[in-house]
C-alpha cells in the first residue's frame, strides 16, 4: 500500500486510468484531499462504493503525530512523530505578509555541518513527498490558517533527497493541491554540485538558495564537509551554469559566526567570489546550539554587512527567529533524542 498524498495529481491520473476509468475522478480525489481535507476515502461522498473498496486496497492516509509545540512571538517549533516512531521538526515564521513554514526533508543529516545541529545525528532515512506534505497540512489544521510560502531547509539535504523533494514540489505547487505560487517555495542546499544542475532544467521557478557560509576552501572544507566533494569552484561554477539555464537570482546564505567567518577579510573574500553573478546575500543570525560556536557581534555584523553592500551586492540580514525557543535546525529534534 502507498500513502496517497506520496502522489502527484498525474501520479493518480495514471492510477485511475490504469483502470479505464475517466481522469476526472483522479481530480475529484485530489479536491478532496486538499481542499476538503479528509482523512478517509469513505468521507469522498461522490465516488462509488467499489471505487472506494479499491482505493482503500492499494492507498492509505499517511498520518503524522504532533508531539511537542514551542511558541514565541516570532515563530513556533513543531517536534512531529512519524509512522516509525522517527522525529522530525518544523519551524513556522510569522511575517507581517504571511507565515512561512521550513520543513525537513529527512530523518537526520549526513552533511555533518559543524554549526548545525541537525548533522549531530546521522541521517536515519529521507522522507516521503507525503512525509513532507504531511507538515503543513498538521500545521494548517492546527492554526486554522493557510500557509503562504514553504522553505526547504530543515533537518537533512534536500538534494540527498531529490526525487522526493521534487514530486513534493509538483503536489503543493497544483493548484488542485495546496496551490503554493512556485516563487513562494525556496529549496536550500548546502552544495550537492550534481543535483544543482540537474535543477537547472526543473521547468518551475522554485526558488534556489546555496548554503554557502565560508568563501574559502580552507574554512568551509573544515566547517561543511561536503566542501571535501565539491569544492568552492565547482559550486561556483554550478551555481553559474544554474543562472545560464534558468536566468534566475540565487540565494547565497551565510551564517555569522563569531570570529570564525565575520571579519572585514571574510567579507571582501566573499566579494571577489561573488562578483558580477546575479546572487544577493542574505545574511543569517546564528542560533546557538550549545557548541562552541557563537553569534556573530552587532558591531561586526553591521560591518560585515555595510561592506558587502558597498560592493553592490544586493544584501539582507535576515530577522532572527525563535530567540526563546529551540529554533537552531535540528536542535529540538535532538534533545528528544538525547532523552
Amino acid at each position: 500500500m502507498k500513502n496517497i498524498y506520496d502522489l502527484s495529481r498525474d501520479d493518480l491520473i495514471i492510477y485511475f486510468e490504469n483502470k479505464n476509468l475517466k481522469k476526472y475522478k483522479a481530480v475529484q480525489v485530489y479536491e478532496w484531499l486538499y481542499d476538503k481535507r479528509v482523512n478517509s476515502f469513505e468521507e469522498m461522498t461522490n465516488l462509488k462504493k467499489e471505487l472506494i473498496e479499491d482505493l482503500n486496497k492499494d492507498f492509505y492516509f499517511g498520518k503524522i503525530t504532533l508531539e511537542k509545540v514551542q511558541t514565541d512571538k516570532d515563530a513556533n517549533k513543531y517536534l512531529f512523530k512519524l509512522e516509525d516512531d522517527s522525529l522530525i521538526e518544523a519551524v513556522l515564521m510569522k511575517h507581517n505578509y504571511g507565515n512561512s513554514l521550513c520543513i525537513s526533508s529527512q530523518v537526520g543529516c549526513n552533511m555533518g555541518c559543524a554549526f548545525c545541529a541537525s548533522g549531530k545525528l546521522k541521517k536515519v532515512r529521507s522522507l516521503t513527498c507525503g512525509e513532507m506534505v504531511k507538515q503543513i497540512l498538521a500545521i494548517e489544521e492546527k492554526l486554522n490558517k493557510k500557509i503562504n510560502s514553504i522553505v526547504v531547509m530543515g533537518i537533512g539535504e534536500p538534494f540527498d533527497n531529490y526525487d522526493n523533494v521534487i514530486n513534493f514540489f509538483k503536489v503543493i505547487n497544483d493548484p488542485k493541491g495546496l496551490a503554493i505560487g512556485a516563487r513562494h517555495i525556496t529549496v536550500s542546499t548546502s552544495g550537492l554540485v550534481p543535483k544543482i544542475k540537474e535543477f537547472a532544467s526543473f521547468p518551475m521557478q522554485v526558488n534556489l538558495a546555496i548554503s554557502l557560509h565560508f568563501a574559502d576552501d580552507e574554512s568551509r572544507s573544515k566547517y561543511m564537509p561536503i566542501n571535501r566533494a565539491y569544492g568552492i569552484k565547482e559550486l561556483i561554477d554550478s551555481i553559474k551554469y544554474y543562472i545560464s539555464k534558468t536566468n534566475r537570482r540565487v540565494t547565497i546564505e551565510y551564517i555569522l559566526l563569531d570570529c570564525i567567518n565575520d571579519s572585514i577579510g571574510d567579507a571582501k573574500k566573499l566579494i571577489k567570489l561573488l562578483k558580477g553573478l546575479n546572487v544577493y546575500v542574505n545574511l543569517i543570525p546564528y542560533n546557538e546550539t550549545g557548541s562552541e560556536f557563537k553569534p556573530s557581534k552587532e558591531k561586526n555584523k553591521d560591518a560585515f554587512y555595510q561592506t558587502i553592500k558597498e560592493s553592490g551586492i544586493v544584501v539582507t540580514v535576515r530577522r532572527r527567529f525563535g530567540e526563546n525557543i529551540d529554533a537552531a535546525c535540528g536542535q529540538l529534534r535532538a534533545k528528544e533524542v538525547k532523552k
